[in-house]
């Protein structure tokens, strides 16, 4: 199916009071040591969340339209493993890919949930591992207010449900109310079954997926979401992930090279990941 024929993705945001963060189910099935096994100088990698984080690490729309002027027309590949993240970043990314003038065939090696599986849809092929996922569902959002915002929240995030549905309906010749009751479900769709539902056209070969140690940007990610499983305010888990972070982007250093914290983390804290890790190893 060609990408052109798909419908165009709302742009911009509900409200300027929604943060986007990765969703924890999917960063839980994320293993970030997915990779493609041989690239070239026509692919682009989506291997992270979805929209900055506050590392400035992250695939933003502004990156992906940089690496495809880089291309200047020539057929693309998109290799996708990610958990999502930012919705509205990922609808952004899709609208560049489907306007995109050279051929685009995208390879879910791994996962492409939420804002990534949006992503996933703006290929004119669309293969997908035998063991990956898709992951569907609506727009799932951190806001704050009081209860008239959120009641006017949920209603400015219905059109980009309702978009979104729009798009996985276009690419899979399914119906809308079956869509809609997909992303209700949070559904995780394996290889095969995106085959028959249409998300996909054909499984990728095994000899083209590479699975190597985790990076540490994505190990980093587990542990935020760990300690946010434990109560730990974000403040807090920032300072911690900061300081454990120190070749990252944003991590302090000291004079002598080691990297430090911006400020001292609270013991509360520091039980908070001994508890976190006690329990995984349980």
């Amino acid at each position: 199916m060609s990408k052109k024929q798909l419908p165009v993705a709302p742009a911009g945001r509900p409200c300027a009071r929604v943060t986007c963060e990765t969703l924890p189910s999917a960063l839980d099935r994320w293993d970030g040591g997915i990779k493609a096994a041989a690239t070239d100088d026509n692919s682009i990698s989506v291997f992270d969340v979805i929209g900055q984080d506050y590392w400035g690490e992250g695939v933003t729309a502004k990156r992906i339209a940089g690496a495809l002027r880089a291309m200047n027309g020539a057929d693309v590949t998109v290799n996708i493993n990610s958990p999502g993240g930012d919705m509205f970043e990922g609808l952004a990314i899709y609208n560049l890919l489907r306007e995109y003038e050279g051929r685009v065939t995208v390879k879910v090696l791994g996962i492409a949930a939420s804002a990534a599986s949006i992503i996933a849809m703006a290929g004119d092929d669309i293969q997908i591992g035998r063991g990956a996922f898709l992951m569907i569902h609506n727009c799932w959002v951190y806001a704050m207010g009081n209860r008239h915002d959120f009641a006017e929240l949920a209603q400015s995030l219905e059109p980009f449900d309702t978009a979104m549905a729009d798009i996985y309906a276009a690419r899979s010749g399914l119906d809308m109310a079956a869509v809609q009751k997909l992303m209700d479900a949070e559904s995780y769709i394996g290889g095969s079954d995106a085959v028959a539902k249409g998300l996909a056209d054909s499984l990728l070969s095994a000899d083209a997926v590479s699975d190597g140690d985790e990076s540490p940007a994505a190990a980093l990610r587990k542990l935020d979401a760990l300690l946010a499983k434990t109560n730990t305010p974000r403040s807090e888990r920032r300072k911690l992930i900061k300081a454990l972070s120190g070749g990252m982007p944003g991590a302090v250093t000291t004079n002598d090279g080691t990297p430090g914290a911006a400020e001292d983390i609270k013991p509360e804290t520091i039980n908070s990941l001994e508890s976190a890790l006690a329990a995984l190893v349980k």
